[in-house]
Order: C-alpha cells, then sequence, then structure tokens
C-alpha cells in the first residue's frame, strides 16, 4: 500500500474508532444504571421521621379543566392544617379556573400569550408566593394522579435534606396498543429504573416535571423560566450547579396517562425528544465544563445522564454505528471497530432485557419487547424532522378523545 493508501486508511480507522467511542459512551453508562437498579433491594417505605414542614402544591394548568378536579382530590386528601393548593390557570380558554375554584383550590390566572407553557407559569406561581412563602414548595402537573402519602413523603425528605426531591413519575399506556406500551416501558427506563441505578451510588436524579418537592429557598432563588422545551431538565441542572441537587424518592409516586388520540401523543413525543435533543447539544456542554471546573460530581453525574439520548435514538444510532463501521471497513480502516460495535450493540441489549426482566414485565410482554426496533424504526420521522423542521416553541398536549 502506497502513502497516501496508508493515510486515507489510518484517517478511516479512526473515523470509525471515534463514532465507537461516541456511541459506546450513553450505552455504557446505560448498562451501569439499569445493573445497579437490578441489584436495588426495595426496603419497606418507613414513615417520615421529621417535622412536617408547611406546603404549598403548586398546579400549573392550560385548559385543563375537563381533569383537573381529579387531580386536585388526590393531592387535597394529604394536605394538612395551614397547607394550600394553588392552580395557575395559566392563558385558559376553557373553564379551568371555575373548576379548580369549585374542588377548593385557589386560583390565580395568568395571560401572556407571548410567553406560554409551563415553566412561565411556574415562574408567576413562585413570585406570588413571595408575600408569604413555605418551607416547601410541591409542583404536580394538572392531568396526574398522586398516590397516598407521596406529600407528605417528599415534603419530609426535602426539609429534612435542604435539597429537591423527586417521586417517582411513570406513565400508563391505558389500553393502548404495542406502540405505546412500548412507550410507557420508555418511560419507566427512564424515570425510574435509570434513577433507581444511580440513587444506589448515591447520586442525584433528574427533574421530571411532576412530583417533585422544592426547598423555597432554593427554588426561589434559581432562575425557573430558561426557555428549553425540557425545561425540567434545565432547572436540575441549575439547582444541582446552586448546590441543590435533586434526590429521588422510589417510595412515593404520580402517574399519568399517555394521550388517548394520535396527534396528541405525536406532539407530546415531539416536544420531549426535541428538547431532549435540543438540551444534549445546547446546554450540557457548558453545564459539563462548569461541573469539571468547579468540582461538583452531582452536576457531574445529572450531565452524564442526560447525554443519555431517548431509548428509541440510541437504539437507531447503535444499529446505525454497526452499518457505518461495516462500511469503514470495507474502505480499509480495519475490522475491530466492528467487533468493538458488535460489543456496544449486546450492552444495549442486555440492559434493554434487563430493565424489562427486572422492572417491564408488567407493562409489556416479551412478544412486545420483540417489537422494540420497528418502534424504535417508526420514530426516524421524527428524528430528521430535528434536523428540518425542529420545534422549538411550547404546545399544549392534545388529551381529549
Amino acid at each position: 500500500m502506497n502513502a497516501g493508501g496508508i493515510e486515507v486508511a489510518v484517517l478511516v480507522g479512526f473515523l470509525a474508532w471515534t463514532c465507537v467511542a461516541v456511541t459506546a459512551f450513553p450505552v455504557v453508562v446505560l448498562f451501569i444504571q439499569v445493573a445497579s437498579a437490578c441489584l436495588w433491594r426495595r426496603k419497606a417505605p418507613q414513615a417520615p421521621a421529621t417535622r412536617r414542614p408547611s406546603i404549598v402544591v403548586l398546579v400549573p394548568a392550560h385548559d385543563e379543566g375537563a381533569g383537573i378536579v381529579d387531580t386536585l382530590y388526590s393531592v387535597k386528601g394529604q394536605l394538612g392544617e395551614g397547607d394550600r393548593l394553588l392552580v395557575i390557570a395559566d392563558n385558559c380558554g376553557d373553564d379551568t379556573a371555575q373548576q379548580a375554584r369549585q374542588a377548593g383550590a385557589e386560583v390565580i390566572e395568568r395571560f401572556d400569550t407571548r410567553q406560554r407553557g409551563k415553566i412561565y407559569a411556574l415562574e408567576f406561581g413562585i413570585a406570588h408566593l413571595r408575600a408569604s412563602p413555605p418551607e416547601v414548595v410541591i409542583v404536580v402537573d394538572a392531568d396526574c394522579w398522586v398516590a397516598d402519602g407521596c406529600i407528605d413523603r417528599i415534603a419530609c425528605q426535602c426539609a429534612s435534606t435542604g435539597r429537591p426531591v423527586q417521586a417517582l413519575y411513570l406513565m400508563e399506556a391505558a389500553g393502548g396498543g404495542p406502540g405505546m406500551r412500548i412507550a410507557a416501558f420508555a418511560w419507566a427506563v427512564k424515570n425510574r429504573v435509570r434513577p433507581l441505578g444511580f440513587l444506589r451510588w448515591g447520586l442525584p436524579c433528574q427533574v421530571m416535571g411532576s412530583g417533585i418537592a422544592y426547598p423555597w429557598q432554593k427554588i426561589n432563588d434559581v432562575p425557573v423560566a430558561n426557555g428549553f422545551l425540557v425545561e425540567d431538565f434545565k432547572l436540575g441542572l441549575d439547582l444541582a450547579a446552586a448546590g441543590a441537587a435533586p434526590q429521588f424518592c422510589p417510595d412515593a409516586w404520580v402517574s399519568s396517562r399517555f394521550p388517548a388520540n394520535a396527534a396528541g401523543r405525536e406532539g407530546q413525543r415531539r416536544r420531549w425528544e426535541h428538547g431532549s435533543l435540543s438540551l444534549i447539544g445546547g446546554a450540557l456542554p457548558l453545564a459539563a465544563f462548569r461541573a469539571v471546573k468547579e468540582g461538583n460530581l452531582p452536576l457531574l453525574a445529572m450531565v452524564i445522564d442526560l447525554f443519555v439520548p431517548p431509548l428509541a435514538f440510541l437504539s437507531l444510532a447503535v444499529f446505525g454505528l454497526v452499518a457505518l463501521v461495516a462500511l469503514t471497513g470495507m474502505a480499509g480502516g480495519g475490522w475491530m471497530p466492528l467487533a468493538a460495535a458488535g460489543i456496544v450493540v449486546g450492552m444495549l441489549i442486555v440492559s434493554v432485557f434487563l430493565g424489562w426482566y427486572r422492572f417491564g414485565r408488567d407493562i409489556v410482554s416479551f412478544a412486545d419487547l420483540m417489537t422494540v426496533p420497528a418502534y424504535a424504526a417508526s420514530k426516524i420521522p421524527l428524528y430528521i424532522k430535528f434536523f428540518s423542521d425542529r420545534q422549538r416553541a411550547w404546545e399544549r398536549t392534545q388529551r381529549d378523545g
């Protein structure tokens, strides 16, 4: 081989190994999280030992009149004397405010069509509370059901640690087909399995959006309205940077359901997945630099966790890697990268199977699990739109019918 051919082979080989390394990193993180979660031994929940703090439950709501009453009743029975339930009716065109008042909640209304979305509603609610702040602020989405004991448990843990506490937040498929069940399983991997794995190592979790308790002095000091579609993830990074990384509390939980209609599900997935990918390319590099510079291990752990993309995207990336390194092998880059890519594929398959066997058999059957490649492939148009027609503005999820 002449010198020019050797240089091309070296360059192609370098490209192949770089692709392997970039793709292997999130797979290794996922594998460690899942394996650690599978070693978790659940203990009987203990009654909170600390004094119960004063609590305000904030419920941001935009056109949620059809279902908000159920959410409010699941919260009201858990409130004590002096606790408050505050609904922020944000740019509502329906009877959300009226329904909330009839259910016994305090209601404040906000109208600002230029700044739409949950994060602006929360900022409005926090500003309202400054006149008479509680010790703990708990955020619950208007389409969620809060399990008994959840409010007390996360509020007391929050007060005793001085850190945000995130309850387990799950989504239910509610009679949908295999695609919805796979989506519910992927959600459980993200919101249950991976945080459990990090909890075993004493590491923090992400802010999941609903069922989270904040110490007042922390949430009041951190800018809430950050402009990201996945605003909760960015808020969690900001809290970790301020020395208040969220803790996971798997013994308290809230749940919601995927939208019943296809348009609602598609819009919800597009917002979540485009938002997650935008965050990876936007806020994470700076957060990683800050974590290393300041020696902030909790922040670094959260950054590493967020570098794991949605499961469907990761699956497509891994199998795309195999095709790419096979081509580079044929182009003279060597076949060792293909062997390494095979190991990455194996780790991903083992991670998914372990997560399913330990935590997902009540969500999806083994037959459903075998449809994961088809489910991932069905999302290719969604990921193409990330580059050609990325969602940048918040849009309400259609939950009706």
